[in-house]
């Protein structure tokens, strides 16, 4: 399906964001990344993209939750909130242009429900707001539910105060220990899916381009949100294009508390870096369902004692490549100085820019992107390795233009942003904690290596490198003299 926003060049974009009544799980983030991936990738392609992410603020589970806790529920969600955006930050995650929250928005939404009772979609019933299911002809076009399943009841509950057992709750009339406002249904609250049709109407108007989430809220609350929002405003359409991402599951299993895969962002930042998670998500197509390989790290005593994260580090491993090319390059480039525009750069050096560009305008297909960045690579490598029948100033050129597409393109994936030697000292950092190599025994080393090397000792150079490589110590050039990497080939 050709996409056509509704104003040429601007798309109107909105992401059901976090429910914060606990820390973000890596389930947040991979959702989070792929959507930022796509709002990165339109304004790459040259679009002008408003993007709202909202935060639900007010919801069962975040009052369950502040009861247990003994906090305000608002305040509660508030903190959550904040832990929520730090999260994604390491990740990459631009901020949207607008985060409207559910407690900042029910006025709107109260104004949402009585047009819904005005056109006969909804009914008040002993305090509580219902939507009226069986007046709305297409509920189930996006979702493929039908009226006659939902009239089994399999899923739904009995509830004497509603019409039908599809029916469900736009206001709920104030229950002790809760949080509410007055309504002219009396006091209370909203209810989950009305928020939404309330705050894309606040922020994008009755009509607008994209509408993302989760393959998980595709029914109900997508349903919803469509049948409430076209029972409002009229049967003009609601969202013009539906986009979810696949779910994250682990050897085959969804994430769940019970099957002990929930991993919180700080859990996974800390591991490998919130860079290889991103690198991770966008080697695979945000539709498509994701199988997460995670191994148990056990004692002697074959009790489970930690996690390794096998697809992680895979990503990691895969991003230190790229990461040491453009180093490589920047290292040759500051050590053969010349004009920038001389040479003529090898045709690869930029024809794979079109490939990622026809592939981020198919549906968004990061994967082919990430494919062609290695082709990229691979072709850096090769100049660097050997220059043989390649000019200096044709070898500079190719060079000069890799790093320049890699870094460029990496912008819409959200990836190649950092400093090479930063990302690369952070990474060892982390795999020296992980290995427990003794830093100073390394640095002891390389030191005695250059001083061997300046005697011209070549026999105990080539000794201390060989003492370097039993530590899993790799040498490289970097800008400023020799630098060292922990060798991790999985």
């Amino acid at each position: 399906m050709p996409f056509e926003p509704l104003e040429p060049g601007k798309v109107k974009m909105y992401l059901c964001g976090p429910t914060t009544y606990a820390a973000a799980h890596i389930g947040h983030a991979y959702s989070a990344i792929a959507f930022d991936t796509i709002r990165r990738s339109l304004k790459w392609l040259g679009y002008d993209v408003k993007f709202v992410r909202n935060v639900t603020d007010v919801d069962d589970k975040i009052i369950k939750r502040a009861n247990e806790l003994g906090e305000d529920p608002v305040a509660l969600a508030a903190r959550f909130a904040d832990d929520y955006n730090r999260d994604m930050r390491r990740f990459g995650i631009s901020a949207p242009d607008v985060e409207p929250k559910v407690s900042g928005h029910i006025q709107e939404i109260i104004g949402v429900i009585e047009k819904l009772i005005a056109n006969g979609k909804a009914y008040a019933s002993h305090g509580d707001v219902y939507f009226e299911v069986e007046t709305f002809a297409n509920y189930g076009k996006l979702s493929g539910q039908s009226l006659d399943d939902l009239r089994a009841g399999a899923r739904i509950e009995v509830d004497e105060r509603k019409r039908s057992p599809a029916d469900f709750a736009l206001w709920k009339g104030a229950k002790p220990g809760e949080p509410f406002w007055p309504s002219p249904w009396g006091n209370g609250r909203p209810g989950w899916h009305i928020e939404c049709s309330a705050m894309t109407v606040a922020h994008l108007g009755e009509t607008f381009d994209l509408h993302g989430g989760g393959k998980d809220l595709i029914f109900p609350h997508h349903e919803n949100e469509i049948a409430q929002s076209q029972g409002a405003h009229g049967d003009h359409t609601f969202a013009r294009y539906w986009m979810h991402n696949g779910f994250l599951n682990f050897a085959g299993e969804k994430m769940s508390k019970s099957l002990g895969n929930v991993f919180n962002c700080d859990q996974i930042a800390e591991a490998v870096g919130g860079e290889a998670l991103r690198f991770f998500c966008v080697s695979h197509h945000y539709r498509s369902p994701v199988d997460f390989e995670i191994e148990s790290i056990r004692d002697a005593d074959g009790n489970a004692v930690g996690v390794k994260f096998n697809s992680l580090e895979a990503a990691d491993r895969r991003l230190e490549y790229f990461y040491l090319t453009l180093q490589r390059i920047d290292t040759f480039l500051l050590a053969n100085p010349g004009d920038a525009t001389a040479g003529k750069a090898d045709k690869d050096a930029t024809a794979w820019v079109d490939v990622a560009r026809d592939a981020l305008a198919d549906d968004f297909n990061a994967p082919v992107v990430i494919a062609a960045m290695g082709d990229a690579a691979k072709l850096a490598n090769k100049l660097l390795d050997s220059g043989k029948g390649v000019s200096k100033d044709d070898r500079r050129r190719t060079l000069a233009v890799v790093a320049e597409t890699l870094r460029n393109v990496g912008l819409a994936l959200g990836i190649f942003e950092n400093d090479p030697v930063q990302h690369l000292r952070e990474r060892r950092a982390r795999l020296v904690k992980r290995r427990n190599i003794d830093v100073a025994r390394v640095e002891a080393l390389l030191t005695e290596r250059t001083t061997a090397r300046a005697e011209k000792n070549f026999t105990r150079a080539d000794e201390i490198r060989g003492e370097l490589t039993a530590l899993n110590v790799e040498m490289f050039d970097a800008p400023g003299g020799t630098d060292w990497r922990v060798r991790d080939d999985g």
